[in-house]
């Protein structure tokens, strides 16, 4: 007989006990850690489980084998309601600045910090590799950190710190007794007495530990081994029920047919969380024993629906290194897409049943799967079947054809046989932790001894809305003999059947299309390779197409840095010039450093969410806040009418609203605010309010559209240097052309936010906010008020990661924060989820280069005639700045006599473009290189010579904006850069390979910079700050920088 379910939940974090009494369903790990118990280390991202800043370590007791499991979770998707009985451990139980793990200190003392938000993640991913094995290698650290992302290091410092744990053999842990280490790529530096490659030695840092690891709760092993009954938890809207017996599951099932399974969460959670799917019931099934069955049979491997990626992918992999090859070539195909998919964390959690049944094209077993010809395992009340896993099981897009009713108990995954040849393939941006554009898994089957054809299974993922198989194709290739014109006429009847439609989700039709007859082409040659090893074909792959046949394997990051030693004279402590780790980089390793949304909520503190425009141009007719202002815990609701000063500002001559007022200029404008006492309602209360609009045109997206209306910010800029349209008569060649250049996210690892906190005295008020320019917040905050600017204090301790993104969207972010605090009196935070910061903020401007360049035969530029345009968004903001600044670098480092560029931004219909790190002098470098390597390839000569022809080479030379300096330490790096790079040694080299391989080509470059520092406006190019020292000696520096990963205060500190 079932017991009744249990509503109390029992965990242990860092070691202590933590009994929750009917939690809430929606509350996921992170915001518990952060909220309830005060352990801000784990860092909100992304929200999406693609960012690793939320990971911790899970530890959980397992009867059947009697060990411990230790593994890294993404603590945004993970619900509490699911870690019954697990020990978690968070990056503040691992170590602290007074006393610090391994982990941590390795990683700061190689600078592996620096705006730190990425940091505690990084050191838990590490950690819990270190936990399951001491001496990892370095693929075991590419792995462990495959989940994670950091957006200032580059990852070559943070793996230069991690590979000291590897083995001897493995790495030489940072250049053992003298020597280079194995990772780096040498050095030139070896007789230098005075330069050093080392930022620590072994001896100074400490030895890892086990023994000072927090034990697994042995509570938690007796309860387990007790065993424990089923849990229900209901919640404000979402109830949870978690089941321990599949006859209970199955049951549930048959009276909620329309219930979701959960165990990993890591589909339906995102749905729920960032898009807003609400399951008033939610079935927890990762406490049924039997869908966590792994078992070997005769004709394969069954493989229970909820077990782990990770689970799987460690026990082919066990399987494979023992078992014969013939055997296991599905296995390996089936390991291939294992090993790119997701991160590490997403493996640990997400389960094979769940990716099975998520039937979404771009999830990329069923493609591998439904090749190896599996067969699921499902069951029900009324009894068990098997069925085929093929296209037929997914009749549309995230649908199976499974009844409501029934669970997929398993999979089963065959052996391979002798003459059986399985491939997988995946295209993707990136090669690992990325949905795949499109993925594929193909298996023939041949005549024994022979190379005819007896069965071909083909399956594309991303070429439809489902898992599409070319039927036609598979039946026309039957009983031919595999050659050229078996290749030949498949390409053709796919080329005919995959009909890749310009709908598809996703676009690039076309290049989906490429890939279907591209991965087919690999796998032609694959099985060609394999024939002809074996004897049984006449057929050979040309030695120049083996490379292609090679997989892509992950490259650690490389890198080399060397520092000038001080004098032995100089002082101890003496700081100046000496590689300093950052200032804060313990505190950030350990999950010390207070970042905005770490400080604790303020007594009274109220959440705010922007309400923003879903219509690109459009008028607003009606906004309507009466639903969401009807909702539990809801405030008020602001707009334009609500700003005590001026809710319209100007900036540089161009309008800047805080609330669209009459019109709307682009998705994602901020109409208005909703303010409730949590995130959580503050949200949901947002997605009510109703706004009436009445589209306007024109409705302008890109360049060539702004263009075509004449649609231009002023002022329009303009730069020359010399005759340009005379040189042109006398140049020998005339070259035009242009190039495109797309924007990019910012995606800084911490999201935009304020608090804004009322002081309650003469209207003062402290703001608590995440800027680069708190100057500037503190004026719009000033100006939307309608109070002093001394009345408002910007606090920023530090930023987690902004390049340029954090300077004016923040600032109205603020006015509006502060505008409900003034309207409320109580303190407000605001703190973007990811989606929202990546719809109401923008990034690096898209620019168009196009170009009339005159050159003579020998590759000297006589002349060059260029046109910038940027693509701005809806309002100015520093786009006008930007565009300055590309103008300014538009010669990088070339002496054009004859040089003009004009310069014009476009508004257009989208959020409105920022700074970005280069401030426009990535787009005027990259127009002015695209000239220099089109004038080499027409002239014949190689890009690197025509490069120093053109260099500034005089000692008094002047820019194209006249101003003078010396190009010595330029042409000085350029001749070094090409000596210690050994680059024509290794250009040669390249050209070998390239001629010697048709698929697969290399490539080299050498490019050299000539970067201005400082603002175009001489007063903005000044600091200051205020240094206090006091009676005992100690010293407190103020100044009016930003701290937000590049070393400001470390900097100071030397100073």
């Amino acid at each position: 007989m079932m017991s009744s379910p249990s509503s109390e939940l029992v965990f242990y974090i860092n070691g202590k006990k933590v009994t929750v009494k009917n939690a809430d369903p929606e509350e996921v790990l992170l915001g518990y850690l952060r909220r309830k118990v005060g352990l801000t280390g784990t860092k909100y991202g992304c929200g999406g489980g693609g960012c690793g800043a939320c990971t911790v370590m899970v530890s959980r007791y397992q009867p059947g084998t009697k060990t411990i499991l230790h593994y890294t979770v993404n603590a945004c998707l993970q619900p509490i309601c699911t870690l019954h009985g697990v020990a978690i451990v968070t990056v503040e139980g691992i170590g602290s600045s007074a006393k610090l793990h391994p982990v941590q200190e390795r990683l700061v003392k190689a600078h592996g910090s620096q705006c730190g938000f990425c940091t505690p993640g990084m050191v838990m991913s590490m950690y819990t590799l270190l936990r399951n094995k001491p001496q990892p290698t370095m693929e075991d650290i590419t792995e462990a950190l495959g989940g994670n992302l950091c957006r200032c290091t580059g990852y070559r410092p943070i793996i230069d710190g991690f590979k000291t744990f590897c083995e001897p053999s493995a790495c030489c842990q940072n250049g053992d007794k003298g020597q280079k280490c194995c990772m780096e790529n040498g050095s030139s530096h070896q007789n230098d007495s005075n330069i050093c490659e080392e930022l620590f030695q072994m001896e100074e840092v400490l030895p890892l530990d086990s023994s000072q690891d927090l034990i697994f709760p042995p509570e938690l092993m007796l309860m387990e081994k007790r065993g424990v009954g089923p849990l229900c938890f209901q919640g404000e809207r979402v109830r949870l029920v978690s089941p321990v017996e599949l006859s209970h599951l199955l049951e549930m099932k048959r009276q909620h047919p329309e219930a979701p399974l959960v165990v990993g969460n890591t589909t339906i959670g995102p749905m729920m969380l960032l898009k807003g799917v609400h399951h008033p019931l939610v079935i927890y099934a990762g406490r049924i024993p039997e869908l966590k069955t792994l078992s070997w049979g005769t004709n394969g491997v069954s493989v229970g629906s909820a077990c782990t990626l990770s689970c799987l992918k460690d026990e082919l992999q066990r399987a494979v290194g023992t078992m014969e090859m013939e055997k296991s070539r599905g296995f390996q195909a089936l390991l291939r897409t294992l090993q790119c998919l997701a991160g590490k964390q997403i493996r640990n959690m997400a389960t094979v049943g769940g990716n099975i049944l998520s039937a979404n094209p771009k999830y990329d077993l069923n493609s591998v799967l439904a090749a190896l010809e599996c067969t699921l395992h499902v069951v029900s009340k009324a009894g068990s079947r098997q069925i085929p896993l093929n296209a037929e099981l997914f009749p549309d897009f995230g649908r199976t054809s499974l009844r409501p009713d029934e669970v997929l108990l398993s999979i089963h995954i065959p052996y391979s046989k002798p003459w059986e040849f399985p491939s997988a393939f995946r295209q993707a941006q990136r090669r690992e932790f990325a949905f795949s554009i499109v993925n594929s898994g193909m298996k023939v089957v041949f005549r024994e001894g022979s190379d005819v054809v007896e069965s071909v299974n083909i399956f594309y993922g991303g070429v439809g809305p489902t898992l599409v198989k070319p039927r036609h194709t598979c039946q026309q290739l039957v009983g031919r003999s595999w050659n050229e014109a078996l290749l030949g006429e498949a390409c053709r009847l796919l080329g005919e059947e995959a009909d890749v439609s310009p709908s598809t989700h996703g676009g690039r039709a076309e290049y989906r299309k490429t890939l279907v007859l591209s991965f087919f082409f690999k796998f032609y040659m694959e099985v060609l390779l394999e024939l002809s090893e074996r004897d049984v074909t006449v057929e050979s792959v040309p030695l120049e197409f083996l490379s292609a046949l090679k997989p892509f394997k992950n490259e650690v990051p490389q890198g080399h840095h060397s520092f000038q030693l001080v004098s032995e004279t100089q002082s101890s402590s003496d700081p100046v010039g000496r590689p300093r780790v950052h200032q804060s980089a313990f505190q950030q390793a350990t999950g010390e450093a207070r970042y905005y949304d770490d400080l604790l909520p303020v007594q009274g503190e109220l959440f705010v969410v922007m309400v923003t425009s879903t219509r690109a141009h459009a008028k607003i007719i009606n906004i309507d806040p009466s639903g969401a202002l009807e909702m539990v815990g809801v405030v008020t609701f602001l707009s334009a009418r609500d700003v005590p000063g001026q809710n319209r500002r100007m900036w540089l001559n161009n309008p800047e609203e805080l609330f669209a007022e009459e019109e709307v200029v682009c998705v994602g404008q901020i109409v208005g605010a909703v303010v409730a006492e949590t995130r959580e309602q503050a949200k949901r209360a947002s997605q009510k309010v109703q706004i009436t609009y009445q589209d306007l045109q024109p409705c302008i997206f890109t360049i060539q559209e702004a263009i075509q209306h004449e649609s231009f910010f002023d002022p329009k800029r303009k730069l020359q240097r010399g005759d340009v349209d005379k040189a042109f008569e006398t140049a020998q060649h005339i070259l035009e052309d242009e190039i495109y250049m797309g924007g990019q996210e910012h995606f800084y690892m911490e999201t935009q936010g304020v608090i804004a906190v009322p002081k309650g005295e003469s209207g003062e008020l402290d703001l608590y906010v995440a800027s680069q320019h708190a100057a500037y917040t503190q004026e719009v905050v000033g100006i939307t008020l309608g109070i002093d600017a001394n009345k408002i204090s910007c606090h920023v301790k530090r930023v987690g990661g902004a390049f340029g993104g954090k300077v004016m969207k923040i600032a109205s972010l603020s006015a509006i924060a502060a505008t409900a605090a003034w309207k409320t009196g109580r303190a407000v935070r605001c703190s973007l989820e990811r989606g929202d910061d990546m719809l109401i903020t923008s990034g690096r401007h898209p620019f168009l280069g196009k170009y009339k360049v005159g050159y003579n035969s020998d590759g000297t530029i006589v002349a060059a005639d260029i046109t910038y345009y940027s693509n701005g968004g809806c309002t100015l903001d520093e786009s006008s700045f930007i565009m300055e600044k590309a103008l300014l670098h538009m010669d990088n480092g070339y002496r054009i006599p004859n040089l003009r560029g004009w310069g014009f931004v476009c508004r257009t219909n989208l959020p409105s473009y920022t700074a970005f790190r280069g401030f426009g002098g990535p787009q005027g470098l990259t127009v002015i290189e695209s000239v220099v390597h089109e004038v080499a390839v027409h002239c014949g000569l190689p890009p690197d010579q025509v490069r120093q022809i053109n260099m500034y080479q005089d000692e008094e030379s002047y820019t194209h904006h006249g101003q003078l300096f010396s190009p010595r330490d330029m042409v000085r790096c350029w001749d070094e850069c090409l000596t210690k790079a050994r680059y024509q040694e290794r250009l040669q080299a390249i050209q070998q390979f390239n001629r010697y391989n048709r698929w697969k080509k290399r490539g080299i470059s050498v490019v050299p910079l000539k970067f201005g520092v400082g603002f175009s406006k001489g007063f903005y190019n000044q600091g200051a700050a205020l240094v206090n020292i006091y009676k005992d000696g100690s010293v407190l520096v103020t100044h009016g920088g930003t701290e937000m990963g590049q070393g400001i205060n470390t900097k100071a500190i030397q100073v």
